[in-house]
């Protein structure tokens, strides 16, 4: 930012109006503001921020009426016009704070409301940007990228802070610098590295625990060695520097012994199983030997004992010889025991037949006995023929009567089968218009589902909105109450902060030293240093009172963040619901939720009436096959009536 021209008009000290030229007094790239005290340096200043910010700094900012000079004239109005350039664009600001004035007709004063007037200058003329407060503000702070308070913490520091900051201590020093220039995201910074540092630390700790508990546990297990006795363990504690170093030196001479070790144990190994192998060999062959001799032992004591069993076998063998020979002629004498048996049996027979005989008969030859039987035969013949054709004539009469009672059966059948097929098309029609009106209410179902779910979602909007109505009232009503406490401790600190400037040099006073140089004036004799007024305000008072301020200032802020929330979430609310009203809303939804549940209970039946029409379909089908084959089957007893006949 860079200040061109300023014209100043019945502002402060400055009744009569005042032009200063900024680019001729920056000719040397600085200048300097000085004159005795009342002389108006700070209202320049004043009226720069003024201009930009539509108020004054510090203890200064008050109405717009105490702006206004005593020593201005009634009918010449207080007015302030900045010319500057801020982000390559060159400005023109002028503002008029709220002011009474003579009225035009008749006595006494009249009030006229703030002005202000913002114009660029785009290198030929000037052109009318704004004549709004809240535009011309946010388009200054916008361009300069600071508000008025950090315009006024960096660029005007305020009127008596530069003499505390001489004064205080180190501590006070920074604590001053910090509320100047606002140093707060620097300390967050600082203990966030802090935490960090200390997060990395116990980090590094909990790491070097693990990695002296994973030594230990290679101590253990590498066990009593010289070389190891010779290379202790490093003594080092958690987060020493050099530990992680130390324990992998000696890692690596434990691993070393351990790889010589495990190649001895090896060797020792191979040899050991060399001879195991040659023992084990040595084991088998005597074992064998063991098994073969065993082997001799039993076979010669068999040969033993079948020479002690050779006359006994001799006998055995002779008598085989015997029974050999006798084998031969067995056959022939079963065959003559079985011809006796026959023979008899045949001849006690032949008794009993003729026993049965008639007594013409009983001493008949067999030839006689021959014709008999022939005759005999034929008449048995003839019977068995008649009786063969009665079960005939029976058997058709009972098929006959069975297909009477069929004909009459199927007859039924077919009636009550053309009876359901005449009624078909009506109880199709019924049914389809049943599976009809149940799909048709299954199809508003699901568009009224589609539409409650987004009217619910609305009516919970809309609810929240009220819910957020009434929170933003509250903390409208809070933000209220903390401006004004916080506007109350600002103008306590600032009475507080005007008293101990004006007894400053007695608090100064406070601290002269006979013999020792004065700060402010350097003279080492003080013959008549200033007293404190009654009523006087020290630093601790002061400090105490920008305290309370500042909390206030923290709770106001906060407040103010409650209720952005709010808002913010009230317009996100809002949004979600619409226009409509809560009662418009929750009146639509249970007509929406009504209407489904009917539509719901009305579609329950959808597959009931289906599965209806679809077995209703099913026994059509089984019924016209079934009347096909009825007719068929009649066709077919039809002829074999006939032919029974």
């Amino acid at each position: 930012m860079r200040l061109h021209r300023l014209r100043i008009t019945a502002f402060g000290p400055f009744a009569e109006p005042q032009e200063i030229d900024f680019d001729a007094l920056s000719g040397a790239g600085i200048f300097l503001l000085h004159g005795p005290t009342g002389a108006g340096k700070t209202s320049v200043l004043d009226a720069v921020c003024y201009a930009l910010y539509g108020s004054v700094p510090g203890s200064r900012q008050a109405t717009g009426t105490s702006l206004r000079s005593d020593h201005a004239a009634s009918d010449t109005p207080t007015e302030i016009t900045l010319e500057l350039t801020a982000g390559g664009r060159r400005l023109e600001i002028t503002r008029r704070p709220e002011q009474d004035r003579p009225k035009k007709r008749g006595t006494g004063t009249t009030k006229d409301k703030a002005q202000s007037r913002l114009r660029e200058y785009d290198g030929e003329k000037w052109d009318a940007l704004s004549r709004s407060h809240q535009e011309i503000g946010e388009e200054i702070e916008q361009l300069l990228g600071m508000s008025r308070e950090q315009f006024c913490q960096v660029v005007l520091l305020p009127q008596g802070e530069f003499a505390r900051f001489l004064r205080a201590d180190e501590v006070a020093r920074g604590r001053l610098l910090g509320r100047l220039f606002d140093t707060r995201r620097f300390a967050a910074v600082e203990t966030l590295l802090g935490e960090r540092r200390r997060a990395a630390e116990a980090k590094v700790r909990a790491g070097d625990e693990q990695v002296l508990h994973t030594a230990q546990r290679l101590a253990q297990a590498a066990g009593d060695a010289a070389d190891l006795r010779a290379w202790p363990l490093p003594r080092h504690q958690p987060g020493d520097p050099g530990l992680a170093g130390a324990i992998r030196a000696w890692a690596a001479v434990v691993r070393c012994s351990a790889r010589e070790r495990l190649t001895v144990a090896e060797y020792a190994l191979a040899a050991v199983e060399g001879r195991y192998h040659a023992a084990r060999r040595a084991a088998e062959e005597a074992r064998e030997l063991d098994r073969l001799q065993r082997r001799h032992a039993e076979t010669s004591r068999r040969a033993a004992l079948l020479a002690e069993a050779g006359p006994e076998r001799e006998r055995v063998r002779a008598l085989l010889d015997r029974a050999r020979r006798g084998a031969l002629v067995a056959p022939a004498l079963e065959l003559r025991g079985a011809a006796a048996g026959a023979h008899m049996a045949a001849a006690h027979a032949e008794s009993v037949a003729r026993a049965e005989l008639p007594p013409q008969l009983a001493e008949a030859g067999t030839e006689q006995l021959a014709a008999v039987e022939q005759r005999l035969r034929g008449d048995l013949g003839a019977l068995g023929a008649a009786r063969r054709s009665e079960q005939r004539s029976a058997e058709i009469g009972r098929e006959r009567a069975d297909l009477e009672r069929e004909s009459r059966a199927a007859e039924e059948q077919q009636q009550e089968t053309a009876e359901w097929l005449g009624r078909w098309e009506d109880t199709r029609t019924e049914l389809a218009g049943r599976a009809d009106d149940a799909q048709q209410a299954a199809t508003l179902a699901e568009q009224l589902a589609g539409k409650l779910e987004p009217a619910r979602l609305h009516l919970h909007a809309a609810r929240r909105r009220d819910a957020l109505d009434e929170d933003a009232e509250r903390a409208s009503g809070e933000l209220l109450t903390a401006r004004e406490e916080s506007a109350g401790a600002r103008e306590h600190w600032l009475e507080l902060k005007e008293t101990r400037l004006r007894g400053i040099a007695a608090e100064l006073a406070a601290a002269l030293v006979a013999g020792e140089p004065c700060t402010v004036c350097g003279a080492a004799e003080h013959p008549a240093p200033a007293r404190p007024a009654p009523g006087h305000v020290d630093r601790a008072a002061e400090e105490a009172a920008h305290a309370r301020f500042e909390g206030a200032e923290e709770r106001r802020a906060a407040v103010e963040r409650r209720l952005a929330a709010v808002r913010a979430a009230r317009a996100e609310a809002a949004a979600a619901a619409g226009e409509a009203t809560t009662a418009e809303l929750l009146e639509l939804t249970s007509g929406l939720s009504s209407r489904h549940a009917e539509a719901h209970a009305a579609a329950a039946g959808l597959h009931t009436a289906r599965e209806r029409l679809a077995r209703a379909e099913r026994e059509h089908a089984v019924r016209s096959a079934e009347r096909s084959e009825a007719e068929a089957r009649a066709a077919a007893r039809a002829s074999r009536r006939e032919a029974l006949d």
